[in-house]
């Protein structure tokens, strides 16, 4: 019953966030918005409860969510044969500036060691 209470908050705050999203003219989609909810809702413990347990069942059937993103690569062969190139290379570079982006904001945001010795050199 959890797992059908934790689904139904899931789509509860997605509607919310669509809604926000489409009624403030937000430059970023609903389900983003609906995240950011979930973020801030997880602090209430019942939420958190219900929701944990459809996480845990979407996670065991995971792979089921790729079959339609294969079925259109396949459906689409054509476009992959034609632009696939500019794709992989557009995939590759971006994936290289999210790790560079987030490697660059973790080191930003972990704490500095400090140095006992006066000293010692600088790291």
């Amino acid at each position: 019953m959890k797992a059908l209470q934790g689904f139904a908050w899931l789509l509860v705050l997605q509607s919310i966030g669509e809604v926000l999203a489409r009624g403030f003219k937000l430059p970023f989609p609903g389900p983003v918005v609906g995240l950011m909810l979930l973020l801030v809702a997880l602090g209430w413990a019942p939420l958190r409860e219900s929701v944990a347990g459809t996480a845990q069942f979407l996670l065991t059937h995971l792979s089921l969510l790729f079959v339609p993103v294969g079925v259109g690569v396949m459906t689409h062969l054509g476009l992959l044969g034609q632009y696939g190139l500019r794709l992989v290379v557009v995939v590759v570079v971006s994936t290289w500036i999210s790790l560079a982006v987030t490697a660059l904001v973790l080191r930003a945001l972990m704490p500095r060691p400090t140095n006992p010795d006066p000293g010692a050199p600088q790291p």
